[in-house]
């Protein structure tokens, strides 16, 4: 399990991360909470919510078996969910990745690729390759992280993630590809023929967390198992991010009926994960 690392290791994790634009993490979710993670996930694609709210963005069961299935801000409507994404033990590690005091919530995601079997080679429940930030220009930085929660092993068969290292450094590209199953198509979209282009799978165990930078270009291919793959996802922003008018995005609703630039994102709707005060 992962324990309070030493300032040595922060500072190892952070300067890897500044470099390649990723880090994992050690185990950092027992095998009992991620079973509870996994139990979540049960009742959230029942519809089955904590409390009488629903979520950013829902669900809907259809007829389409091997479609990617994501919600976004289920905090909001399942407790282990928000114990997971709100616990100080990923605070902690996404405020020291953000160089920050604290890590708040940006939202969350709880994420399903199915599982394809060993059958033909489909694009389905792929994850397109794309840059978070591309969704998210409505702050006036771009240093936010995303802890990816691994709920089972998780490798090439059954369709982990892969980061493009360095990627972090190329700006804002034209990479709107998260629900484009065809990697090689926004591949040539974003236009990186001339950039040092290597796909790094992120191979984790149940229960260890992969973060990235929120310019990282990511994606994820097939699960060829005959299970899903499942994650919780939690999206980190540090201390003092405000709104800036760049695009319309769910989140700016969440500032009130009438944002206006400079307002700051620290709200109930943005919990605090983490914060250096509180901890001394």
């Amino acid at each position: 399990m992962l324990n309070n690392m030493t300032q040595e290791q922060e500072k190892a994790a952070q300067e890897f991360y500044e470099e390649n634009g990723y880090w994992v993490s050690d185990i950092v979710f027992t095998a009992e909470e991620v079973a509870e993670m996994r139990a979540a996930h049960d009742r959230i694609w029942t519809l089955d919510y904590d409390g009488d709210g629903f979520p950013l963005w829902e669900w809907k069961p259809d007829d389409k078996p091997n479609r990617l299935r994501k919600i976004d801000n289920a905090w909001w409507i399942n407790d282990v969910v928000k114990n997971a994404v709100t616990s100080p033990k990923l605070g902690k590690l996404a405020a020291n990745l953000m160089n920050s005091e604290e890590a708040r919530v940006w939202y969350d995601q709880v994420i399903y690729k199915p599982g394809t079997g060993k059958g033909e080679q489909t694009s389905a429940g792929n994850v397109g390759w794309h840059q978070d930030y591309m969704y998210w220009q409505c702050t006036d930085t771009t240093n936010l992280v995303t802890a990816w929660v691994a709920l089972q092993d998780t490798d090439l068969n059954n369709g982990c993630m892969s980061v493009i290292p360095g990627s972090h450094k190329w700006g804002l590209l034209n990479s709107d590809g998260f629900f484009n199953e065809e990697l090689e198509a926004v591949k040539r979209q974003m236009e990186v023929e001339a950039k040092p282009w290597r796909e790094e799978p992120l191979i984790l165990k149940a229960g260890q967390v992969s973060f990235h930078h929120s310019l990282t270009i990511h994606g994820s291919r097939q699960n060829f198992s005959n299970d899903p793959r499942l994650c919780v996802v939690g999206h980190y922003f540090p201390k003092g991010m405000a709104y800036e008018k760049k695009q319309n995005v769910d989140n700016i609703r969440l500032l009130g009926p009438r944002p206006k630039q400079g307002d700051l994102f620290n709200n109930e709707y943005f919990p605090l994960a983490y914060s250096a005060s509180e901890q001394a």
